[in-house]
């Protein structure tokens, strides 16, 4: 297992009842990238029978999370904002993936692109700010 892989399943999702409540899946995780995916159940839709908004917010918000802390340096988000595509119906498959868009000593920025198959559902932007503070590398 790679450093970043460690601090994003280990110290992080393993840590996270949220996440796994929601039943998010890692699929893949490099230095500032992950791909997440999750399945829209019955209890995540909204009035009109489709996925809550929040679901692909939280979603995003831990892809956006995982992303920016695969870096080793533990960060926080500080401003996000979401706009939500197309509607999801409960048993579909959802998919996020994260790209840094600008970084400097203290923030960086990530786009997150959620997909329902091959249709780009929502699109999240958030701003991380860069602690300082190291997570430790010998959790293996």
């Amino acid at each position: 297992m790679t450093n970043e892989e460690n601090i994003v399943k280990s110290l992080m999702y393993d840590n996270d009842p949220f996440s796994q409540w929601l039943g998010i899946e890692v699929l893949k995780v490099e230095k500032g990238y992950v791909e997440l995916q999750m399945t829209i159940r019955e209890d995540m839709c909204n009035g009109f029978g489709i996925a809550h908004g929040g679901i692909t917010y939280a979603l995003a918000d831990s892809a956006l999370a995982f992303a920016a802390n695969s870096h080793g340096i533990q960060s926080l988000s500080i401003e996000t904002s979401i706009n939500h595509l197309k509607p999801i119906k409960p048993g579909e498959s959802i998919k996020a993936t994260t790209t840094l868009i600008n970084e400097t000593n203290k923030t960086a920025l990530y786009s997150i692109d959620i997909y329902c198959g091959d249709k780009k559902v929502a699109y999240f932007k958030g701003l991380v700010y860069k602690t300082g503070k190291l997570w430790p590398t010998d959790t293996q």
